[in-house]
């Protein structure tokens, strides 16, 4: 155990978050998600895995270490639901939730069609595959920086 550090957050899912860079995007995914196929087209390589923990517990602990990018006007994403793009499953307001928390401010995700969310998710840095199992339990989170100290 560290001290300060979510114990969600494995040696390898820091390594990840470590590794990542400005702009770069994580994906958070449930396991529906084709996550192993998937990651081995992101920078990564191979998928990630936090099994057990729910997409909002993820997210948490992700944003616990990891700031979302301030230069974009939506540095979370959802994916959206099939035929009904503004429809909010209960497991996106979790994780609405959790990213307003880390911000300490509301934040808004913004939303991707199903299918632009796979072509995206492509290109990520990496692929965190979480123990989700409601519907549409899918993220983006695009790394921000942490600036200087004054």
């Amino acid at each position: 155990m560290l001290k300060g550090l979510d114990p969600l957050l494995n040696g390898e899912i820091l390594n990840v978050l470590r590794s990542m860079g400005h702009g770069d995007d994580l994906v958070v995914c449930d396991t529906n998600f084709p996550g192993d196929s998937v990651a081995r087209q992101t920078a990564w390589g191979r998928p990630i895995r936090m099994d057990g923990v729910g997409a909002a517990g993820a997210v948490a602990a992700v944003l616990s270490v990891m700031p979302l990018d301030s230069f974009v006007p939506h540095p979370a994403e959802r994916m959206e639901v099939v035929g009904e793009p503004d429809t909010i499953p209960a497991v996106q307001a979790e994780v609405q939730a959790a990213i307003d928390a880390a911000e300490g401010k509301p934040s808004p995700m913004g939303s991707v069609e199903r299918f632009a969310f796979y072509e995206r998710a492509k290109k990520a840095y990496a692929v965190l595959i979480t123990g989700e199992r409601r519907f549409y339990g899918c993220f983006l989170l695009k790394k921000g920086v942490i600036p200087p100290d004054a």
